[in-house]
């Protein structure tokens, strides 16, 4: 017996059939993307790479007060242990100008998942040593991105080097030269 004659004998033909798999496909489709969406909204965290100990003193959202040579990057970095979750942070307290953070400004930090880090330990995300003093020599390979990031743990304060140190153009520092680092 082929699938015609069984049809035949269901009295259905390929059309109803056809619509009857769609439906099912459809069904189990969205069973799936329910599932996964309720398993995401459940799936909130704190941080990784904190231990239980951190996490109960942390205890996130948690208000945090700004102090003077604090930006988000940093705050993000010490809830967290990633740069990266500044936009997080931002976009809680819904700030306009996230560059623009003043000391004795409260923020609220979420409660979210951390991102790539960004230090650990003494490490920088490059897996480069943090630098402490006030001076650096300038080492093969090294640009002002990376000696803000290992420096301060935001790239983006290379500009405050380049400033401290006349650096007419920034891009363009070699190995020995000595860079005032402004703390």
């Amino acid at each position: 017996m082929n699938l015609k004659s069984l049809l035949k004998a269901l009295k259905l033909n390929e059309s109803t059939i056809s619509m009857i798999l769609g439906a099912l496909v459809i069904v189990v489709v969205g069973v799936l993307v329910i599932n996964y969406f309720k398993g995401r909204e459940t799936g909130t965290t704190l941080p990784t790479g904190i231990s239980s100990e951190e996490q109960a003193k942390i205890s996130l959202p948690k208000k945090h007060t700004v102090t003077k040579g604090e930006n988000l990057w940093k705050i993000a970095e010490t809830y967290y242990e990633s740069g990266y979750n500044w936009v997080d942070i931002a976009k809680e307290n819904k700030l306009a100008n996230p560059g623009d953070i003043e000391a004795g400004q409260v923020l609220t930090i979420p409660n979210i998942e951390a991102k790539t880090a960004t230090v650990t330990g003494t490490k920088t995300v490059t897996g480069e040593t943090s630098i402490n003093a006030s001076t650096y020599v300038v080492v093969k390979g090294d640009n002002l991105w990376t000696i803000a990031l290992r420096a301060y743990g935001d790239g983006y304060r290379w500009d405050e080097i380049a400033k401290e140190n006349k650096l007419e153009k920034p891009n363009i520092i070699h190995p020995g030269n000595v860079l005032i680092l402004p703390r």
